[in-house]
């Protein structure tokens, strides 16, 4: 957890599939960047397959945030051969119009893709309707994370059938 003007905060990143199924939690401080996080997020997600064989850990696409916007995790997925669906800062456009040429041509970006990040805003607030979840009463992270992942758990049984 982080210390922060409020006190001990601490941010959640999380990977989801297209349905907005958690398949990866992470926690950290408050006061970090969420940038440098995107690397160690998508090295916890692992999707068995169904007719055996090693778990699938690339996504066909990564849909985040301004602040996922990094030269570092562009390069990133790029290497992976991830399509990447994040839009740039207006730091990062006025920095390469004032390159000129030399600034390089615009990341792609498809606004169209960009319209399914709400999946990922959905799953949050799925999340936060479990009270451990949207009070952050939990002192030691772990025992956060637990309780985040409880509430994916759910989630997911609730899309599998009846769970009555």
């Amino acid at each position: 957890m982080g210390r922060s003007r409020g006190g001990l905060t601490t941010k959640v990143h999380l990977a989801t599939d297209g349905h907005g199924h958690g398949l990866a939690v992470l926690l950290t401080p408050g006061q970090t960047h969420d940038s440098p996080w995107l690397a160690p997020l998508l090295d916890t997600v692992a999707v068995p397959r169904l007719d055996g064989g090693p778990p699938r850990r690339n996504p066909d696409a990564v849909i985040a945030d301004r602040a996922y916007s990094s030269a570092a995790n562009r390069t990133l997925l790029r290497r992976k051969r991830v399509q990447t669906v994040i839009p740039q800062r207006r730091d990062q456009i006025a920095n390469r119009k004032r390159k000129g040429r030399a600034g390089g041509r615009a990341p792609s970006f498809d606004p169209e893709t960009y319209k399914r990040r709400n999946v990922i805003e959905r799953a949050f607030n799925r999340a936060k309707h479990w009270r451990a979840v949207a009070t952050r009463f939990d002192k030691l992270a772990i025992t956060y994370r637990a309780g985040f992942v409880l509430a994916l758990i759910v989630e997911w049984l609730k899309s599998l059938g009846d769970t009555t």
